[in-house]
């Protein structure tokens, strides 16, 4: 009888006019709200459902919908593309219910949710963190969920998008070059972010593109040194030289590689 009257009542949401929405959001029968809000949520209707849910779920607390409704309300925000929001309901849920039934869901979805609303590359990363430690911290609770290898991927992905903007960083203290260069060495700074992001991440896929952008600043950084300094920076082309075609002995850079070798070793000879 109870599995009808819902059918019911989905049927009746479906078709309700604004008018009849106030009704139900005016309501105080919370049963009855409860399942206007499922009702909602299971037509498309995530507004309405999260905007019902909303005034529920501090009443629901304690209940036997307390679960479900906060998953709900997350779920409402996560299928409208709010994610921020959406991973915030997720950890609260997993805060207030550890061992709960929806935990391992909530955990993963929480980092999820900020996986899906990470920024390009060249802006704010600070979602990206949040989402790789959420992640690592569902895998630490759940080593062996099936949600570990869409986790890891996840992460590894993040962690190219981390390597990516330390890349763009690099490679604009190159093309800055000699400007400004009163404020410091463009060049040495290049040198620096790249080498840190390769430490970092040893085995990033950007990994030949930082190394061939670690031998231009050298050489251009040996090539507007002062005097007393461009023996000794030239050396250090040479040898970032020898690294890199160790490392990369096909790589697609060789050629402007070896140029940088040559013109270094000309200076070194005479």
């Amino acid at each position: 009888m109870r599995k009808v009257a819902y059918i019911l009542l989905l049927a009746m949401v479906a078709f309700t006019s604004c008018d009849s929405f106030n009704k139900v959001y005016k309501s105080s029968d919370i049963e009855y709200k409860y399942e206007a809000a499922k009702a909602y949520y299971f037509e498309g209707d995530y507004s309405k459902a999260s905007d019902l849910l909303e005034t529920m779920v501090t009443m629901l607390k304690g209940g036997d919908k307390a679960e479900e409704s906060l998953i709900l309300l997350a779920r409402c925000y996560y299928n409208s593309k709010d994610f921020e929001t959406a991973s915030q309901y997720f950890k609260v849920y997993y805060t207030n219910y550890p061992r709960g039934e929806f935990a391992e869901y909530a955990r993963f979805y929480s980092g999820k949710s900020l996986f899906e609303g990470i920024t390009e590359p060249e802006l704010d990363q600070t979602n990206t963190y949040q989402a790789i430690n959420e992640l690592q911290l569902f895998l630490e609770y759940y080593p062996y969920s099936d949600y570990r290898n869409e986790s890891q991927d996840m992460i590894l992905r993040m962690h190219e998008l981390l390597v990516e903007k330390e890349y763009l960083s690099a490679k604009l203290y190159y093309e800055l070059g000699d400007y400004m260069a009163y404020m410091g060495n463009n060049y040495q700074a290049c040198i620096i972010t790249a080498q840190n992001v390769m430490n970092d991440y040893p085995y990033t896929a950007f990994r030949e593109d930082l190394s061939i952008l670690i031998l231009r600043a050298r050489y251009k950084m040996a090539l507007h040194s002062v005097e007393s300094k461009k023996m000794e920076r030239y050396r250090a082309t040479i040898d970032e030289y020898y690294a890199f075609k160790t490392e990369f002995p096909e790589s697609q850079y060789l050629k402007e590689a070896d140029k940088y070798y040559k013109e270094a070793m000309k200076i070194v000879k005479d």
